[in-house]
């Protein structure tokens, strides 16, 4: 093994002052890390700006052409060339670094860009000349008179020419591409007021529209709405829940997905603070803490949330490209997402989403054309419900009008208990269809009740339904009466490092009310007095070493509560219904009654769906009646 360190030298060295050209490229490898750095940092120029309108153009991934054009205030011809020095911005005056209200503030993007890249600065500010300004690997040129009708078109060419290292880092052209649509499409969502164009000029003349969101209208709302059904599509808006909350000074605002609506990956998770996104562990985590209990672990939630608070509340100024912040109460931003979702998710009561009966319906083969390849024709038109009900009634046997469409149920079982939070409708006020989950009209398979709504037909997984449930009502209980613990008859210690006992002691008030009580024992250990009862025995080590794991990755811990949810979700299982049970009518009707006045029914306690909603006109559609 040789004695010699590469980060040691015998000679001494020579301290000396880097020239403004190696600072620019030094700055540029901390900002511009590929295409969609820059592509970023000049959009947000264009937002600061005023713009209400942005193209943005590129070449083979971003990396021989970057074009960014708006409408926003522009520059004056005097400003241009200050504008390409380091550490020269509008956006602030320096004296508050906790008052940021723009996207850009360092004033480091352009002169990063311009000493890695060939840069062209052509704007026109009201009241002044349009004048274009160039910039090449560092060395630039005196600013010229242009033609330019408003605002500010920004060309970036031979992106890292200066700095050809750094090409051999950057992925292929697709992969380049893709990055910088996943950036537009982010700052689109934090502006939807403003329209964007994303387009790739790779080869050439006009090139093709990759992406296109036009201004929304409206208030915050809506006009969020309307880009995210841009965005991330009808599906997604169409099965999200409007969130609105505030704490402290922080407002929570967005549209969260119902947990049916989930992913495979953590691919459509959009947070923003004060509108700039942000990749954030302490938001992630709070996201994933408000759907725990909703989804199994391979699945995700979808969700764009905004978080604004006054600018002295949060530091922007932690990371060059801006993409982490810190909030001087992180535990109030966490709480804030974790209430705010989970108080949504509990309004949204039985609703399931609508993809769960669109997965239904494609699973469904379709009517094979006839020899002529027409669509069938039907003889006759279909007559109304009512005329439909009293036909049935009219030709049903008299013992299957007694049991009102339950003849073939009438042997004995055992019957289903509501809970008392269930609210009965008198018939003569509300018929039965006209409720949410309708009135039921059969149990097939022992398993999945048939009910009828005015609008189509539930069916109802009867075991996953009542299951849910019965964890719903453990869980009340569990909240009014606390979590009973267990006292150790001898005190488990634990020895831990001192940022761990740190970490541990911080969150214990927090461990304490889930019955799992730990006191410091000196020195660097701890020592667990009391585990949760429920639980039974456990092993206290290894759930101490799991608790600081998610400390230290995610700034909380949610295993101990996961693990105690976990048991009752195992007890509401034995004690639901079981699959192959047969029901009562009134047995059925009570469960869909309840399922009305639970929230969280919609799901079971391993985020799959309870009910599948089926309309009458895509039941007909299968049928060809269209």
């Amino acid at each position: 093994m040789p004695d010699d360190t590469p980060h040691i030298s015998l000679k001494q060295s020579v301290i000396r002052q880097l020239d403004d050209a190696a600072i620019n490229r030094i700055a540029a490898g901390e900002v511009v890390e590929r295409p969609a750095s820059a592509v970023k940092e000049l959009v947000e120029n264009a937002i600061d700006a005023g713009a209400t309108r942005i193209d943005v153009s590129y070449a083979d991934g971003g990396k021989t052409l970057i074009r960014v054009t708006d409408n926003g205030c522009g520059i004056a011809p005097g400003d241009l060339a200050l504008a390409l020095s380091r550490h020269a911005t509008s956006k602030i005056d320096g004296s508050n670094l906790l008052d940021i209200h723009t996207f850009g503030f360092r004033g480091e993007a352009l002169p990063s860009l311009g000493a890695v890249g060939r840069l062209e600065i052509t704007s026109r500010a009201e009241g002044s000349e349009a004048a274009t300004i160039r910039v090449s690997g560092g060395t630039m040129s005196p600013v010229k008179p242009a033609a330019l009708s408003e605002g500010t078109v920004v060309e970036l060419r031979d992106l890292f020419f200066a700095t050809p290292a750094r090409l051999k880092f950057m992925r292929t052209d697709r992969a380049e591409a893709q990055a910088i649509g996943d950036v537009i499409k982010r700052l689109a969502m934090a502006e939807p007021h403003v329209g964007f164009t994303l387009r790739d000029v790779s080869g050439g003349g006009e090139g093709r529209v990759t992406f296109r969101a036009d201004a929304q209208t409206g208030d915050m709302f809506d006009a969020l709405y309307g880009r995210l059904s841009q965005i991330l599509g009808r599906e997604f808006t169409e099965n999200a829940l409007a969130i609105d909350a505030t704490r402290e000074g922080l407002r929570l605002t967005g549209y969260a997905a119902l947990p049916t609506y989930s992913r495979g990956a953590a691919v459509a998770q959009f947070l923003f603070v004060n509108g700039r996104p942000v990749k954030d562990k302490l938001l992630t985590g709070a996201l994933r803490a408000a759907y725990f209990d909703f989804l199994s672990r391979d699945r995700h939630p979808a969700a764009a949330l905004f978080i604004t608070c006054d600018p002295q509340l949060v530091d922007v100024n932690v990371h060059p490209a801006k993409s982490e912040v810190r909030f001087r109460d992180p535990g109030l931003a966490r709480g804030l997402i974790v209430s705010g979702l989970r108080h949504a998710l509990a309004e949204a009561g039985h609703r399931a989403s609508s993809t769960v009966a669109g997965a239904t319906l494609g699973a469904m083969r379709p009517e094979l054309p006839t020899a002529s390849g027409l669509p069938r024709q039907y003889q006759m038109d279909r007559p109304g419900q009512g005329a439909i009900r009293s036909a049935y009634y009219g030709q049903a046997p008299s013992h299957i009008m007694e049991t009102h469409g339950f003849a073939e149920m009438t042997m004995p079982s055992a019957r289903f208990e509501p809970s008392g939070d269930v609210v009965e409708m008198s018939p003569e006020t509300v018929q039965p269809t006209q409720l949410p989950l309708g009135a039921a009209r059969a149990q097939v398979h022992e398993n999945y009740i048939i009910a009828q709504t005015e609008t189509g037909m539930v069916i109802v997984d009867q075991h996953a339904a009542h299951e849910r449930l019965v964890y719903e009502k453990l869980k009340a209980q569990m909240a009014e009466n606390g979590v009973a613990s267990q006292a150790l008859l001898i005190p488990e210690i634990i020895e831990l490092s001192a940022g761990d006992i740190g970490r541990l002691l911080e969150a214990s008030d927090a461990l304490a009310k889930l019955g799992l009580v730990i006191e410091p024992f000196g020195g660097t250990a701890v020592a667990v007095r009391e585990t949760p009862a429920i639980l039974g025995e456990v092993n206290a080590t290894a759930m101490i070493r799991d608790v600081l794991d998610e400390l230290a990755d995610q700034g909380d811990s949610n295993m101990v509560q996961a693990k105690i949810e976990a048991v009752l979700s195992r007890v509401a299982c034995h004690g639901s219904i079981r699959s192959g049970r047969w029901m009562r009518a009134e047995e059925m009707n009570a469960l869909l009654r309840e399922m009305e006045a639970t929230p969280h029914s919609g799901q079971c306690n391993h985020g799959r769906p309870t009910y599948v909603e089926l309309k009458l006109s895509d039941i007909e559609r299968l049928f060809g009646r269209t």
